[in-house]
């Protein structure tokens, strides 16, 4: 069942937020499985349990902290979410893409999304960074279905460069500064929680797709929506089924990104700098 977001919810949200915190935000962040140690180095941080913030759903999926923070990251005031909402935990694609929205309504410009996903291009390995180019929303979903709220942002929302070619660019010359291998590619999001057989692998390499998750179109969506610039990176967290002779598990993401923590660290604070 579909439940409404209203102005009012997010801007409940936003205030509860504002009163609590001395720096207004410019750069949000979004961190998917295994990846919110980014929030262990924002300076003067503000932390926020997800459950006092009104309007707020919970995170329920393990490596999701489920709290936000707001401090210093590498000179810039940001809001970081460790850990996000899905549509496989119950959630309708409005509410996985609420904190969007309310950070929007706390002056946030710029959206840095990551997430932990499953390889479908031959060329990649579990472990590499990419940045995404694009995105294919095979959810069959999207937060700005029903009445359009206006002050969000138009009915009709044009998708064409989802992800910013400028910050594409930075993103790529970051990557060459710090000596990190990044790939590059398209990003298909699925409803979850199984994961893909292989069959749907083999079908998602013929439509485009260089690797696979259950998070990020909708909150991509609503951030285009409502004018954001949007930079989104994924942690090749393990190979997609078929690809390897072996059974996929929440355990080898959460181990691959432990391991990967460094280079993401170092991408992500060298880019929120020159941002």
């Amino acid at each position: 069942m579909m439940q409404v977001v209203t102005a009012q919810g997010v801007n409940e949200a936003a205030q509860y937020i504002k009163e609590r915190i001395s720096v207004q935000p410019q750069i949000g962040l979004i961190m998917g499985s295994g990846l919110g140690v980014l929030g262990e180095h924002l300076e003067n941080a503000v932390v926020i349990p997800y459950d006092q913030i009104p309007h707020f759903p919970i995170s329920t999926v393990e490596g999701h902290a489920g709290e936000l923070m707001i401090g210093m990251l590498s000179g810039k005031p940001v809001v970081l979410m460790r850990g996000r909402f899905h549509m496989y935990e119950g959630y309708g694609p409005e509410l996985t893409a609420f904190p969007v929205r309310v950070m929007k309504a706390l002056g946030v410009s710029s959206l840095l999304v990551t997430n932990a996903a499953g390889g479908i291009n031959l060329h990649f390995a579990s472990g590499n960074l990419m940045l995404i180019s694009d995105h294919i929303n095979l959810t069959g979903k999207s937060p700005l279905i029903g009445p359009n709220e206006e002050s969000f942002g138009p009915r009709f929302p044009d998708m064409s460069e989802a992800y910013s070619t400028r910050l594409r660019k930075l993103a790529m010359e970051v990557a060459k500064e710090e000596d990190i291998s990044l790939q590059e590619g398209v990003y298909v999001g699925l409803l979850g929680p199984s994961y893909e057989t292989p069959a749907e692998i083999r079908m998602l390499r013929t439509l485009g797709a260089d690797a696979v998750g259950m998070s990020t179109v909708a909150e991509v969506i609503a951030a285009r929506h409502a004018g954001l610039e949007v930079v989104g990176l994924s942690c090749i967290s393990n190979m997609a089924a078929g690809i390897l002779d072996q059974p996929l598990s929440h355990s080898e993401v959460m181990e691959t990104t432990e391991r990967v923590k460094s280079q993401f660290l170092g991408l992500v604070t060298s880019l929120i700098a020159r941002i």
